[in-house]
This record gives C-alpha cells, structure tokens and sequence, in this order.
C-alpha cells in the first residue's frame, strides 16, 4: 500500500519530489487559527493501516511545533500503521551541554518530545557536534540522509576547475568527502594565532589555483560571518569571485544579502530550507531512504 504524505513544510519543493519519487498519495489537512490563537487541526485523508509520513523542515521550529506534534497523534488515534517525521532541516542541535546552572539542554528535551510522538525520524546533516549519532538523544529509530552526494554532483555539473575550500579545520572531514565525491582538489584554511587579538588566516598552496573556482562549502550557514570572512580572505589571496555552498541556509537577519555584496559569483543551498538560494534537491536522496524504511 502507498504511503500518504502530509506536508507541514514551508513551501519547499521537496513535497512534490517526494510524491512523484514515491508514488505517495498527498494526505489533506484542514488547519488554521482559532481568535485567540490556537490551533486547529483536521486530517482529512482516511490513514489506517497506512504509513503516515510527516514532511516538516524544523528551521524557526517553535511556531510548527505543536502542529506538528497535534498532527502525529491525531494520525495515531486515527490508526496510522507507522507516523514517520521526515525533517529536512532538524532544530534545536545547537545546545548539546549545560554550559551554566539551570540552562536548559533543550536537545535533549527537544528529542524526547518528539520521540514521544513520532516512529521514525528521518533528516539531513544534522548538526552533530559533541553527539557521535542521534540514538544519544532520540529514542526512536532514525535515519540521516548525507548531503554530500548531492553537493558534489552539483558542482561537477555547474563549476569549471573547482576548488573546494573548507573555512576551517573542523570542516576538513566533510569538505574532502565532497571532494572526492566531485573529483576535485580542496583546501582548508588555516588559522595562526600571534596573540589574543593577532590571528592570521591563509590558503595553503594557493599559488596552484589561480585559475580555478573557488567553492566554499560548509553544512549550515546562519549568520553567514564565517563565509564572508573566507571570501575576504580568499579575495585578498587574489582567487576568483567565490561560490558558497551551504547544505541548510538559514540566512539569520541580513545574511544573504550582506554574502551578496561580497566577492561572491553565487550563493547555492539544498532545499532543506525553502529560499530563493535553493538549487541542489535532496528529494532523491531522501525518497531513498524513506523507501529503506518501507521496506
């Protein structure tokens, strides 16, 4: 039986990727707002004894969350064989530590709360730092779907000579599997610190590309200050105007438009995160791993 996909997200276009690849029929909801701002909820499509998949990029998750959590347990109630979260971009990864008394890990508790409703949880690159895998937090199974495949394949099919260039160290790891992926060299900057204030940055080996495009890759870009420093450093190196690439944009306040007036050629981002920078579609990689969990 195929499955039935409902779509919280924000106008992303992975919904109609996801229905074609799948060959999912679209779940209908009925919601809006009650005066005082409350929700209501009605689904509208029959789900019993059916897989109930629940499509919700979790970027600016507070004002989606309770739908989405009303949304899972209505389809429960209604007698969903399985309920599978299917969350592009997943929220609240960044606070992983109790840095100062009475802080709230609010990754912890986030998962436990959507692990309470949820069967399945599948995302992309989520931003795990001092977490080796989600099963440290989730008690549900989950599945992440890499975003390098994707990256490396837009690349090959857009850019001329590339050179992938990481904006540090940390980013290394990640930077040479899309690499390697795209079959072209990469770099990391490196940062030598002189004192508390005297840090210098430089692009090792840069005399070997001075004809090549420079590409900088990174998983999210939020403020974007990292990317515009790189650029800055890069356009001070006497490289081509940059394309960034970013798995998730968020683009906090200003962002892209302060990434725009840098030395920059074009900005690119998957379509984890609905923004005009879309350009590399992760529904293929996603229906595949749903279709792992159908199975």
């Amino acid at each position: 039986m195929t499955p039935i996909l409902f779509d919280l997200n924000d106008a992303s276009s992975l919904k109609e990727g996801l229905i074609q690849q799948l060959n999912a029929e679209e779940g209908q909801l009925n919601q809006r707002r009650f005066p005082d701002g409350e929700s209501y909820l009605q689904v509208q499509t029959p789900v019993k004894d059916r897989v109930a998949l629940v499509l919700c990029t979790l970027y600016q998750p507070d004002e989606k969350f309770l739908p989405l959590i009303y949304l899972a347990e209505t389809l429960k109630e209604m007698g969903a064989q399985k309920v599978v979260l299917i969350a592009p971009y997943l929220a609240y990864m960044r606070q992983d530590k109790r840095f100062h008394e009475g802080e709230c890990v609010t990754s912890i508790y986030f998962a436990r709360l959507l692990s309470q409703s949820f069967d399945h949880l599948i995302t992309v690159d989520p931003h795990l730092h001092r977490y080796d895998s989600l099963d440290e937090i989730y008690s549900i199974s989950s599945q992440v779907v890499a975003s390098a495949e994707s990256v490396a394949h837009w690349i090959s099919q857009n850019v001329k000579q590339p050179l992938l260039i990481g904006p540090d160290i940390e980013s290394e790891q990640w930077v040479a599997e899309v690499a390697r992926l795209a079959e072209a060299p990469f770099e990391v900057l490196l940062k030598e610190r002189h004192g508390d204030r005297d840090v210098t940055v430089s692009l090792p080996h840069v005399e070997r590309y001075g004809e090549h495009t420079p590409v900088l890759v990174d998983d999210i870009i939020s403020s974007g200050r990292t990317m515009i420093e790189t650029i800055q450093h890069l356009q001070n190196a006497g490289m081509h105007k940059v394309i960034c690439i970013g798995t998730h944009g968020l683009f906090a306040d200003e962002a892209y438009q302060q990434m725009l007036s840098a030395h920059v050629e074009k900005i690119v981002t998957c379509n984890t995160v609905h923004h005009p920078s879309n350009d590399i579609d992760m529904a293929p990689a996603l229906a595949e791993a749903i279709r792992k969990n159908l199975a």
